[in-house]
C-alpha cells in the first residue's frame, strides 16, 4: 500500500472512531441491530440517556447515513428509526469490538 492509501485509511478510519466513539452511538447502534425502534423504544432501553442527547445521537446518525427515519402513515403517525445496510455492517463490527472486550477488558 502507497503511502497515499495508507493516509487514506487512516483517516477514514479515525473518521469512523469519531462517529461512534461518542458517548451513547455504540449503544444506539446496538439497540437497533435487533430491529426497527420508536424514539421511545430506543430511550426505555438506555438507562441514563436522556431524550436530549438521544436527539442530538439519532441526528448525527442520521447525518452520516447509519440509520433511517420511516414515517409509517396508519393511524395514528408512527416514526421509527432503523439501521442503513452501512449502519448494520458498523453494527456487525462493533459487536466484534464487543466480544473482544468481553473476553480481555
Amino acid at each position: 500500500m502507497t503511502k497515499d492509501g495508507i493516509d487514506e485509511l487512516c483517516s477514514k478510519v479515525e473518521k469512523c472512531y469519531h462517529i461512534f466513539s461518542k458517548k451513547w452511538m455504540g449503544l444506539i447502534i446496538h439497540t437497533l441491530m435487533a430491529n426497527p425502534q420508536r424514539f421511545s423504544e430506543i430511550h426505555s432501553r438506555i438507562p441514563d440517556l436522556s431524550k436530549r442527547m438521544l436527539n442530538e445521537r439519532i441526528k448525527e446518525l442520521e447525518h452520516n447515513g447509519i440509520i433511517v427515519r420511516n414515517v409509517i402513515t396508519s393511524s395514528p403517525l408512527k416514526i421509527e428509526y432503523s439501521l442503513t445496510a452501512k449502519g448494520n455492517e458498523l453494527g456487525f463490527a462493533l459487536q466484534q469490538v464487543e466480544l473482544w472486550a468481553a473476553k480481555w477488558l
